[in-house]
């Protein structure tokens, strides 16, 4: 009876060990077919579509966005309509106002949504599933419905105009806090909190030397998340903040173009420079950010 023959896909050297292709070595990438890259190519100019538009719109005048068809490609006016928007709008102080803003709830949203999460994850103790619920639930509420009782008590405080008016609602968050669950669940194993609890570790010492180094990924996510939506919000800060007091960039762009008729390159010009700083943060820390997602917290 004949040997079997060597399967076609590896090569048998002189020394009897096997060496297998590249494609099918342990960690070898595999590559995208031409289908994958068309798919990707038109899903990248429909995302970056927007914000080239705006661009555009920002470096052209007035009368010629109201013209049909309208400019596909970048004018001549780009510098001068940014520096109107930012002496108009007073944007230097609208970006120290929204950074503060988005500094402090991201920061604290953070901190709150570990802590919470990890007591929902890992922790035993009575009403936790119902707790839970209750923090899903009001998920679940349209926060335009919360906007009449929080102006009735910033207001009895006497905080309107005030930066602590906007910074106060946005300190905690229900999603953040059932974020921090999920990953938490999954990424902190029960021995190692046993271990440090054997040690002698104290429930803060197990969070801040145990959970904190755990969530790290999860946490730069959440914070990032957080920092673009505290940003980009518009609503309460237009309600309680004033465009010549201490107005955040979505208020002071608000301004913009004011009059009879609209000057829209103003207004797309103040939208581009109130957009480029969280273009600089995920340029500057998105890197880090999907490469902690992808290593993961426990290593084994």
């Amino acid at each position: 009876m004949t040997p079997p023959s060597s399967p076609p896909d590896t090569t048998v050297k002189k020394s009897g060990r096997i060496r297998r292709p590249k494609s099918a070595r342990a960690g070898g990438q595999m590559h995208a077919g031409p289908i994958a890259y068309v798919i990707l190519a038109l899903f990248t100019i429909g995302s970056l579509f927007p914000l080239v538009w705006t661009a555009i719109a920002a470096s052209r005048d007035n009368n010629r966005l109201a013209q049909t068809p309208p400019p596909f490609w970048f004018g001549g006016n780009l510098l001068d309509n940014l520096d109107i928007a930012w002496n108009d709008a007073n944007l230097g102080e609208a970006f120290f106002n929204t950074t503060i803003v988005a500094g402090t709830s991201a920061a604290t949203v953070v901190f709150l949504s570990t802590i919470a999460g990890f007591a929902f994850a890992k922790l035993k103790f009575r009403g936790r599933g119902a707790m839970m619920l209750i923090v899903i639930g009001t998920m679940m509420v349209p926060p335009q419905l919360s906007v009449i009782p929080l102006y009735m008590m910033v207001a009895k405080l006497e905080w309107t105009d005030q930066l602590q008016a906007v910074i106060l609602p946005s300190l905690v968050s229900a999603f953040g806090v059932f974020f921090m669950r999920q990953y938490l669940i999954q990424a902190l194993p029960d021995e190692i909190i046993e271990a440090a609890r054997v040690d002698g570790a104290s429930s803060w010492r197990v969070v801040w030397h145990v959970v904190f180094p755990a969530a790290r990924p999860a946490m730069a996510v959440l914070g990032m998340l957080m920092f673009v939506q505290t940003w980009n919000d518009f609503l309460w800060p237009f309600l309680v903040l004033s465009q010549t007091g201490n107005p955040t960039v979505q208020v002071a762009v608000a301004g913009l173009g004011r009059g009879y008729t609209p000057d829209q390159s103003l207004i797309m010009a103040g939208a581009l420079l109130g957009t480029l700083p969280l273009l600089l943060v995920f340029a500057i820390f998105g890197k880090q950010i999907v490469g902690g997602i992808m290593q993961g917290a426990v290593k084994g």
